[in-house]
């Protein structure tokens, strides 16, 4: 392993992302607001601390090694979510400790979407559209976007991009170089980004509005520029379009790059993941819209609309709400959070475990049950027409222990500082899973809650949004072994 590379990698990560913040500066510079001098001066600082970084270790070569890649990744994401805090932490109109403002920037940077602030309606434009920035930035994983950069600089990215996408998945290289895999991801991101705001923009948001949920929404983030979040608008329109692109953003986007080239549907058709992920989502959506309907919660119109967009809300794990589910009868609220250990499709901007992890899950499960009543045959477990190596299988249930083992224990210590159950299990739910919003104390907002809870829960969205081994890897001894 060569710290000396890393640091080189980071300085240079460090100065691309404070040119993020010359966006709101631009806004605020407009508007004349009091953000101007907490951007610039953020700004500044983001680069110089890069600069700093990079200048002594510029000319060092060498190749990057996986662990090097690991140690990029955990560290980039958590100085990153430092470094985003400051424009938040630095205007002092919105009176954030250092602890809620680096909640606040790592909330938007795994696109969790959990917030301590309130009063969103009467904060500047500049403010706003940061948090969204950052949503839209963490979606498609600021290091996959830089690595369509950073080999032109001399750093390869394969090893990053295994850093960054750890776990079964499917086109990991969708092009022969990673940087134009990089480059493939980001413009149908980009692609779908703009025709979600344009979506947003024709069916009546303002223009601001319109890109600001378009970057959230695409990033399966959640935030919002009004404190109703999507229930704001009062559109059914704004409402499905949202609905319908909170589902294509938590399908793998290696799927999309390759319908878009082929410029044919048949690749979700043939993908078993994709099949799972939309039954089980469908399922999710009938059993919550008869619910609402059946107990007269709400109208057959509200209780279609309303349990639809709630349900993939949640189940993608993108959090945006129209009302306030946490008060929904019976056991409603506590299915939804359940749906979001599910989250998205691998290769997705969805939190979760993964749909492919839980169908493996679950086809193994089966192909037990058949070996019990014929215990001699060969049944071997197959997703599609191919044959899963007992290897992979293996991985999985290995990731699924040790995402329950932090569950479990992230959650005791959040009831060892007081909190109740249900606020400390969908707390620990929503920030691991990548969801924001939860239930009980945390259901409006992450305000209430102590520093310590705080803390614990911005460790939870980085596991779940580096998906737990990642950085857990760094703390065992062999990793730094020569």
């Amino acid at each position: 392993m060569h710290l000396t590379v890393s640091m080189r990698i980071l300085g240079l990560l460090l100065m691309l992302f404070s040119s993020t913040m010359a966006v709101p500066l631009a806004i605020a510079l407009i508007d004349n607001d009091a953000t101007v001098r907490s951007f610039s001066s953020a700004l500044g600082l983001t680069f110089l601390v890069g600069l700093a970084l990079w200048l002594p270790v510029r000319n060092v070569r060498h190749e990057l090694r996986i662990r090097d890649g690991f140690l990029v990744t955990s560290l980039f994401w958590t100085v990153l979510g430092i470094f985003g805090s400051l424009p938040l932490l630095l205007t002092t109109s919105l009176a954030l400790s250092p602890m809620d403002a680096i909640f606040e920037s790592i909330s938007a940077l795994t696109t969790t979407g959990a917030t301590v602030m309130t009063g969103l309606d009467g904060l500047p434009g500049s403010i706003l559209m940061y948090r969204q920035l950052l949503q839209w930035l963490g979606g498609i994983g600021i290091i996959v976007i830089a690595l369509a950069i950073l080999p032109m600089l001399g750093i390869g990215g394969m090893q990053l991009y295994r850093a960054e996408i750890p776990g079964p998945s499917k086109d990991r290289k969708l092009t022969p170089r990673i940087a134009e895999t990089a480059k493939a991801l980001f413009a149908v991101y980009l692609a779908l980004t703009v025709v979600c705001a344009a979506a947003f923009y024709a069916a009546g948001m303002s223009g601001f509005d319109a890109v600001a949920h378009a970057f959230s929404t695409v990033a399966i983030g959640g935030f919002s520029t009004h404190d109703a979040s999507m229930g704001y608008f009062d559109s059914d329109a704004i409402l499905l379009i949202c609905t319908l692109f909170m589902v294509i953003s938590a399908m793998n986007f290696g799927l999309h790059f390759l319908s878009w080239r082929r410029r044919s549907l048949a690749a979700y058709g043939r993908d078993s993941e994709s099949r799972f992920f939309l039954g089980v989502l469908l399922l999710g959506i009938a059993i919550t819209c008869s619910f609402l309907i059946i107990s007269e919660t709400l109208t057959l119109e509200e209780g279609l609309v309303h349990g639809l967009f709630q349900t993939v809300s949640i189940a993608t794990t993108t959090g945006f709400t129209t009302q306030d589910f946490a008060v929904w009868p019976t056991f409603l609220p506590i299915m939804l959070i359940m749906f979001s250990f599910m989250g998205g499709c691998v290769g997705s901007t969805a939190g979760g475990i993964k749909a492919v992890r839980l169908m493996l899950i679950g086809k193994q499960g089966l192909r037990e049950m058949k070996q019990l009543v014929h215990p001699k045959a060969v049944i071997p477990l197959k997703v599609g027409k191919h044959r899963v190596e007992a290897t992979v299988v293996s991985a999985v249930w290995s990731f699924f222990a040790v995402y329950m083992f932090v569950f479990v224990t992230i959650m005791l210590l959040l009831l060892a500082t007081g909190l109740d159950f249900i606020t400390a299990f969908s707390a620990v739910a929503a920030s691991l899973n990548n969801l924001g919003p939860g239930l009980g104390a945390v259901a409006a907002n992450y305000a209430g809650i102590s520093d310590f809870a705080k803390g614990l829960l911005c460790l939870a969205m980085l596991l779940g949004r580096l998906e737990i081994f990642t950085l857990l890897v760094l703390f065992t001894p062999m990793f730094w072994r020569l």
